[in-house]
């Protein structure tokens, strides 16, 4: 058998794109590359010619990238062409709501082997590709996602063959065998610009930070939230990468040495991902680079795979969640793109992944402020992350993490990292929908910011301890933690035996103001699961403009200054919130508590009263030692 040479039929192969669209035949479903990989030319003549034809049906991911396929979309009101639209988010738009029987809901790992098994054939598939090197070997470039399954699977391929598609290492790669049709047509790919810096993205993108480890593997979503949080991670050393899109931020990461991919555990030295979507430099880039591998969505969006990697932290933008940690997803403005984000299937492959983090990121509110993006429940909106699949949750007011949490405890931490304006009215849907006690009163709705500039992490024989602002979720653990005192210890820091902590007892230790009952914690273990081994906390007496402090340690780590960094955190907080100076109540033979007072950088009065010692200290008095 004669086996012709691929560079002898190529030319054969080659068409005008008003030539090869003119192949397509009425009732044929038609697959276009999908992001910024989409083969305009073709879709421009597609276009043009959509009035041609009888019953054809589009098949793309649900992406917002250019006119012409806008142009197609209209068209649908003839018949002649309807779009079927893989997707699984939670818009709500008049578009959406029109078009809606066309929408596919699917994970994006499982769309390539719904065209491999032709399940749902593929008659013909416009793609764009690389020219051919001395071999017949054309890459996908910047979008191999579904675009790969498709072309293999497609009965005739037509590719649009552009000198300015870089040339992407991996799962890349198909012949120009397979296909059928060439149309040469160089064009500028599609772009993206920078998304506006907002205060929010950057204060967001830094709590987020804190919670990502050295030597992780991250996968991150679009968006100015997410450029703001890789921004953020400027810092870190050896970070992976095995996300869906490879941007200009994470190749600005690559180029400062922060992204080294030698930790991942799978994959190692390369970055992976099954497209890219930004600039001319970024596409220059990911050119012949060997240090990037491009894959296939159902092996780059595999939750099996994705669960693989070292710290696998996945970082996906949500659009709204309510007060039972479901979350909907979907574009918003500067995200781009709409549609299979791939978000549930990196959520729960991160969470399976050995020390893996699933994050979800949003800003508190919508439509300039005026809209809480946290909401009691979800009733009207699709949702795209169960509330079991749901772990770490980020805003500009705090991160919280609801893997393992009671509904009540979601709740109020949801509640916690909400805007303010809107805390008072989500307590109070929360209380009539039966998801916090009758016993709970809006005294506890969270008024204050939480300051997390008060957050240190520290290590102290070799083991690291979060200093931190309580939170709504640590009420338990607080109970605990005065539960395992020793006895001498809990007679110094309440005057009196006691062997019940129950929280009417606890009020104004368990409720979180942060300016006028703030309490601050020592913590061991995992974020979200520590144990709580020293709690410091100032109550304020508005009378005296001044404010009382009160500390305990577990037994095990006193002696470890604890109570001194607390006792500093503390009078910080106090000074910067407007209180005049600290006090302290304690017994004449706990000299323990006098050393600790006398930490302070301020002049110290002494006042015995029977037993006990008055200490006191006002902030415009330094010790002047």
């Amino acid at each position: 058998m004669l086996t012709t040479y691929w560079a002898d039929t190529y030319i054969e192969k080659q068409r005008s794109a008003k030539d090869a669209i003119g192949m397509i035949k009425g009732g044929q479903r038609v697959f276009i590359g999908s992001s910024c990989g989409e083969p305009q030319h073709l879709v421009k003549a597609f276009s043009e010619s959509s009035s041609f034809f009888t019953d054809i049906e589009i098949v793309r991911l649900m992406t917002l990238e250019s006119v012409p396929l806008t142009l197609i979309a209209t068209k649908t009101q003839s018949r002649s062409v309807n779009i079927r639209s893989f997707y699984l988010g939670s818009a709500k738009t008049k578009s959406f709501a029109e078009n809606k029987r066309f929408i596919t809901p699917i994970n994006l790992s499982a769309i390539p082997l719904l065209f491999k098994s032709r399940r749902l054939p593929i008659h013909v598939a416009l793609i764009q590709t690389s020219p051919p090197d001395d071999f017949g070997w054309m890459s996908l470039g910047i979008s191999v996602d579904i675009t790969m399954a498709a072309a293999l699977s497609a009965d005739l391929v037509i590719a649009q063959v552009n000198s300015k598609m870089p040339r992407v290492m991996g799962q890349t790669f198909i012949h120009a065998n397979d296909v059928d049709v060439v149309v040469e047509y160089d064009e500028d790919l599609i772009t993206l610009g920078k998304p506006p810096e907002t205060e929010a993205a950057n204060t967001i993108g830094k709590q987020i930070a804190r919670l990502i480890d050295d030597g992780s593997t991250i996968q991150i979503a679009l968006g100015s939230t997410s450029e703001a949080t890789l921004f953020a991670l400027s810092n870190k050393n050896d970070l992976g990468v095995h996300s869906r899109y490879i941007t200009d931020d994470l190749m600005h990461l690559f180029s400062k040495g922060v992204i080294t991919n030698k930790k991942k555990g799978l994959n190692d030295g390369k970055m992976v991902a099954s497209g890219a979507i930004g600039s001319h430099l970024l596409y220059e880039f990911l050119h012949d680079n060997p240090g990037i591998d491009f894959h296939p969505a159902d092996y780059v969006n595999s939750p099996r795979i994705i669960s693989q990697h070292n710290k696998m932290v996945s970082m996906n933008v949500a659009m709204a969640m309510d007060l039972t940690g479901q979350v909907a997803a979907d574009a918003m403005p500067f995200n781009y793109f709409s549609g299979v984000t791939g978000t549930a299937d990196f959520v729960r492959g991160a969470a399976q992944a050995k020390d893996g983090k699933a994050i979800l990121m949003m800003t508190a509110t919508s439509d300039k402020g005026t809209k809480s993006r946290i909401v009691p429940f979800l009733d009207d909106t699709a949702v795209v992350i169960p509330r079991a699949d749901v772990h770490y949750v980020v805003t500009e007011y705090g991160a919280v993490n609801l893997f393992g949490k009671s509904l009540q405890e979601r709740a109020m931490a949801m509640i916690s990292i909400a805007h303010p304006d809107f805390r008072d009215e989500l307590f109070f849907e929360a209380k009539k929908i039966g998801l916090l006690g009758e016993e709970r009163t809006m005294t506890e709705s969270i008024h204050g910011v939480y300051p997390v500039k008060l957050e240190e992490i520290i290590r102290i024989d070799n083991e690291e301890i979060t200093i931190r602002p309580a939170k709504p979720v640590d009420e338990r653990r607080i109970q605990e933690h005065f539960y395992n005192l020793d006895k001498s210890d809990i007679v110094s820091r309440f005057f009196q035996e006691k062997s019940s902590f129950v929280r009417d007892d606890l009020k104004h230790i368990l409720q979180v103001d942060y300016v006028k009952d703030l309490t601050i914690l020592a913590l061991v273990g995992e974020f979200g699961f520590g144990k709580v081994v020293a709690v410091g906390e100032y109550l304020f007496d508005p009378a005296r403009n001044m404010a009382e402090v009160a500390f305990s340690v577990s037994k095990a780590y006193q002696g470890k200054k604890l109570g001194k960094i607390l006792m500093k955190k503390l009078a910080e907080a106090a000074r910067e919130n407007g209180i005049s100076g600290l006090m302290a109540y304690t017994a004449s033979d706990n000299q323990g508590m006098v050393r600790l007072f006398k930490t302070l950088p301020y002049k110290v009065k002494t006042v015995f009263d029977e037993d006990m010692i008055v200490l006191t200290c006002k902030f415009d008095e330094p010790s002047g030692n």
